[in-house]
């Protein structure tokens, strides 16, 4: 047989044996190869000039500040505070002063009419009248004694009859005290023998009226407080903080804080008061810091911003450029292979300067990109809609 004729009958062969099978010329080829991998929609990468601006890098440690930010308000510090009362049962006939005037100790803050003071008075003046009387009849017993006119126990008795009536004198005198008045007008009172139904009722400190409780013609008791004076020299930063952070706040803990009537102007100091109670309607725990006031600048009702800080620690960071936002979850972008990316979910604490605390374990030269994630991000998103 011809070699032409042979290599004819070859190929017919082959033809049949392809035929017999049932695939076409070509596909035995195709089925050989395997089928692509389908690419991760959290992968991607960047274009070159994409990539020229990434920066590429691993986390940094740098001491970290935990805080706490709470809002609060100035008020009058407590143990510089005054509540001025009426000494007796009466009516308001003069008020001299008004909230928020500055007030001297001892200056005159109101009048009251009662006729409680005028009845003290009388016996004031009655005990000073008997007293004199005693000293006379007992200076009288003495010369008496020594002229032989009377005896001994005579003598006796007339001196404890002047004890008496001195221990009276003082009694009533102790008592005007109470009622307000001063030594001056107690004075005045033993020369002129006048009995007055006013009572001047006076600061007892230095300081500001904060409250003015009465009005004129409106008739008090006692136990009721007409005006509170404070001295703001030196007020109070007071903060309420939520029961679920109280725990970590203590005594000690450094503050700083922003008046919002003074932008800017930051206050530094300690917590000087923690409260050991809830407040059980409010659920929140008291604190202050104590802020020295000489100027007047800061005044009662002022709201405020208060940082409460920890000590530094050491932790593990991130830029906040590093970091991506996805469905409620935070993602980095961490480099799989040069100019290769894949984005992945990371546990991240607060933000410190511009920096995230990693809450977990780093893997050790494990790279990521720390800026222009934001960027890449969206490129990610642009390639997965074109399902490239």
């Amino acid at each position: 047989m011809s070699k032409r004729k042979a290599s004819f009958l070859g190929g017919l062969g082959a033809l049949v044996l392809l035929a017999g099978c049932g695939a076409a010329p070509g596909e035995t080829a195709q089925k050989a190869e395997a089928p692509p991998a389908a690419k991760d929609p959290m992968e991607v990468r960047p274009t070159e000039d994409l990539l020229k601006q990434l920066k590429i890098g691993a986390p940094t440690e740098k001491p970290v500040t935990a805080s706490l930010r709470v809002s609060g308000r100035v008020e009058a510090d407590e143990t510089r505070m005054a509540r001025v009362s009426a000494p007796v049962t009466g009516r308001i006939t003069q008020l001299d002063v008004y909230p928020g005037q500055p007030v001297k100790r001892g200056q005159v803050l109101a009048t009251l009419y009662g006729t409680e003071l005028s009845t003290a008075q009388f016996a004031y003046v009655k005990a000073v009248s008997q007293q004199g009387l005693m000293q006379r009849a007992a200076a009288r017993a003495q010369q008496l004694l020594k002229a032989d006119v009377i005896g001994a126990a005579e003598v006796q008795r007339r001196e404890a009859e002047l004890l008496e009536a001195s221990a009276e004198l003082s009694s009533a005198h102790d008592q005007l005290r109470v009622l307000g008045m001063s030594e001056e007008a107690i004075t005045q009172l033993q020369k002129g023998r006048t009995v007055n139904s006013l009572t001047q009722i006076v600061a007892t400190i230095d300081g500001t009226v904060l409250e003015r409780k009465v009005t004129i013609g409106q008739v008090v008791q006692p136990a009721d407080t007409l005006l509170v004076i404070a001295d703001l020299s030196q007020v109070w930063l007071v903060a309420d903080v939520p029961e679920q952070q109280g725990g970590a706040v203590e005594t000690g803990k450094q503050v700083e804080a922003e008046v919002s009537a003074f932008p800017g102007q930051i206050i530094r100091g300690k917590l000087s008061f923690v409260s050991s109670i809830i407040d059980p309607e409010t659920r929140t725990v008291r604190t202050r810091m104590d802020l020295a006031n000489p100027k007047g600048r800061y005044k009662p009702a002022m709201l405020a911003m208060m940082e409460l800080k920890d000590n530094p620690e050491r932790e593990t960071v991130i830029p906040v450029t590093a970091v991506v936002r996805e469905e409620d979850k935070d993602y980095v972008f961490v480099e799989k292979a040069p100019g290769q990316f894949v984005m992945r979910p990371v546990k991240l604490g607060a933000e410190h300067d511009d920096a995230r605390v990693l809450e977990e374990p780093w893997p050790n030269g494990q790279r990521l990109v720390v800026d222009g994630a934001f960027h890449l991000n969206n490129e990610r998103r642009r390639l997965a809609t074109q399902g490239s």
